[in-house]
């Protein structure tokens, strides 16, 4: 007797096609050319370049590259309109949110149809998760927007918020930055990835449907020479950015010192962690719904596997079993697991990578599927034989690529996940509980899911540390990024401070009154993060450049050194706190160093004479804010 499973492996699926009938339409109304949204009016199209679907390749239409003149204007409009948008007051601006949940919710076939033709991903995913999550985040934050007085009392909005946001989920990473921003009271000035602009666009127009003011929300297209230009503005008060670690460095060294408030969510290289214990059906599910969702062009994607040993051949085999299942083709097609790379320079990146790890003796698994002839395609990979230190498994591929390997013991598995540079995200699979909540803590990632994976929800923060970044997105968290507590509006920009000049007034009235026996003020050492009078009991007299005396400092011994060294051990909590932690102190030694730097440049110039000692200090601020900027 013929089974269920005998019939279902012969039956042959055929396409389903989404029609991309509205969508198309939609571009022929604009004559497939767009000029940019400033001021709630739109420009017209000029110094344009091509949008290509990367499942053909054919060109969609053209879009505005963006000058710096333009930046300026929708900065511009961004601040006249802020006090506006301020003066509605929560309730009216959760008003506008809700109308524009409502208008994705409406056009949401539209969203996700165009999202698919400019991004390559497949429509199950734009039209089941990327649509309704972004319109969640409108819902979301309008009832943040009427909360605010109430649940961030004492908090303003920033300003003007730049934002900057990659290819891979144009419309949700809108959603992400747009929605909190608006909320707060800011006003935006938003630039799409060059090759992913279009429902950008669109919301554009939405955002003239649902009522928002003029100048609210203004978006320019373009290469990165416009979001450099948005980077270094001086209008702008907050800066968002998601994309590369690589580029995420240029930011936070090129805001260093400016004053910007900025948020960063990079790149990551997450763990995929599976244990003999868990459920290894549901992990394969797990796991492909982690790396190859979006192709794999996802920043939280689990591309590394980590599997304990005495499961790992059959995990494999499982996940061989269910990749050779995996269908690849039209990303219109509702049928079709996975979609198209977003360009082919991005084919390019990932086919060299994998390639190096082949020459590099790495074992290569593709899945049986014919690729399409026109378009950017890659096959679903498996790489194992990898080293930990292997290029493949520390860089971020993004792409549909998985390297595998494994672990004996649950502390073997975690120094394997936190090998890296990243610390975006990591799952964890296992049937005890217990050993997942000991094991996740351990984990350097800002998020951990348990059994699960890419569970995302408005009212829940995101975002990692190390080198993918630092700041949330969503939930209270995401809020207080768009939020400047008014006590900050209270501290001047320079700490008040009275310094004495010496030989005139009272202090000098004092010294010639005592004669020789001024009073002794002995510089003390510093150790263990306060001072100390040297355990030697003596002094050392230091002299200016023409030999003239200036003051003592304590004359150190070998136990003072043995203190210091004991204290240095004692604080391995800073070697624990956060790259953004610790950039702030380097910051405020920064500007406390600025605050002083003609105080500091006299001295210099007293101990040694050198007539350059201003240029000394003010390099040595530099030099605070650049490695501040590197944490």
């Amino acid at each position: 007797m013929t089974s269920i499973q005998d019939i279902l492996k012969t039956m042959d699926y055929g396409p389903s096609p989404e029609s991309q009938k509205e969508a198309l339409a939609w571009l022929e109304q604009h004559e497939r050319r767009f000029g940019l949204f400033i001021n709630g009016a739109w420009s017209a199209p000029s110094n344009t370049f091509a949008s290509f679907n990367p499942a053909d390749g054919k060109e969609l239409a053209q879009l505005t590259q963006a000058t710096t003149a333009d930046v300026d204007r929708a900065v511009a409009a961004a601040r006249a309109a802020l006090a506006g948008w301020q003066a509605l007051g929560g309730h009216g601006r959760a008003k506008v949110l809700y109308a524009l949940a409502r208008q994705l919710q409406k056009h949401a076939r539209l969203f996700a149809v165009l999202e698919t033709l400019d991004n390559g991903k497949t429509v199950r995913e734009t039209r089941d998760v990327d649509l309704p999550l972004a319109a969640r985040h409108f819902y979301h934050h309008a009832g943040w927007a009427q909360l605010l007085g109430e649940e961030f009392a004492g908090y303003r909005a920033v300003g003007v918020v730049g934002q900057i946001v990659p290819w891979n989920s144009p419309l949700l990473m809108l959603a992400w930055k747009i929605a909190p921003a608006l909320a707060a009271g800011n006003c935006v000035v938003f630039k799409p990835a060059e090759f992913t602009s279009f429902t950008a666009l669109l919301f554009a127009e939405i955002c003239q449907r649902a009522g928002v003011p003029a100048g609210v929300v203004n978006i320019v297209t373009g290469d990165g020479e416009v979001g450099q230009a948005i980077v270094n503005h001086p209008g702008i008060d907050k800066l968002a950015f998601t994309g590369s670690t690589e580029v995420g460095r240029l930011i936070r060294s090129a805001t260093a010192g400016s004053g910007k408030k900025l948020s960063l969510e990079l790149g990551g290289k997450s763990p995929f962690i599976v244990f003999e214990d868990a459920d290894l059906d549901a992990a394969v599910e797990g796991l492909v719904d982690s790396i190859w969702f979006n192709q794999g062009q996802v920043c939280c994607a689990g591309s590394r596997l980590l599997v304990q040993e005495s499961v790992q051949a059959r995990f494999l085999a499982k996940v061989k079993a269910r990749m050779d299942k995996l269908r690849l083709g039209s990303p219109l097609d509702k049928s079709m697991d996975i979609g198209a790379l977003v360009d082919p320079v991005q084919l390019q990146r990932i086919t060299g990578l994998v390639e190096a790890a082949r020459a590099e003796g790495c074992e290569i698994w593709q899945c049986a599927c014919e690729l399409p002839v026109s378009g950017s395609w890659y096959p679903p990979t498996l790489i194992t034989g990898a080293s930990a230190s292997a290029a493949v498994a520390q860089t971020e591929i993004f792409g549909p690529v998985l390297v595998a390997m494994s672990f004996r013991t649950p502390p073997e598995a975690v120094q394997l996940a936190n090998n890296t540079v990243y610390g975006l995200a990591a799952c964890v699979w296992t049937e005890s509980i217990s050993l997942a909540l000991d094991i996740a803590p351990q984990i350097k990632a800002g998020v951990v899911w348990i059994n699960t994976a890419n569970q995302f929800d408005a009212a829940c923060g995101f975002g990692g540390y190390r080198e993918s970044g630092f700041g949330r997105e969503g939930g209270r968290e995401g809020m207080y990024e768009y939020l400047t507590p008014l006590a900050e509006d209270a501290r001047p920009d320079t700490p008040p401070r009275v310094v004495k000049p010496e030989g005139s007034g009272k202090a000098a009235a004092l010294h010639a009154s005592c004669g020789a026996f001024d009073i002794d003020r002995t510089a003390k050492l510093y150790i263990g993060g306060k001072q100390a009078r040297p355990d030697s009991g003596y002094s050392r007299a230091i002299h200016d450049a023409g030999g003239a005396f200036l003051a003592d400092v304590g004359e150190g011994s070998r136990k003072d050194i043995r203190n210091a060294v004991e204290a240095a051990h004692k604080a391995s909590a800073w070697a624990k706190t956060t790259a953004h932690n610790r950039a702030q102190v380097l910051y405020y030694i920064a500007e406390n160093l600025a605050s002083r730097a003609q105080e500091f440049a006299e001295r210099l110039q007293r101990m040694t004479g050198a007539v350059d000692s201003e240029r000394e200090v003010q390099a040595s601020i530099e030099r605070l804010f650049y490695y501040a900027a590197w944490v």
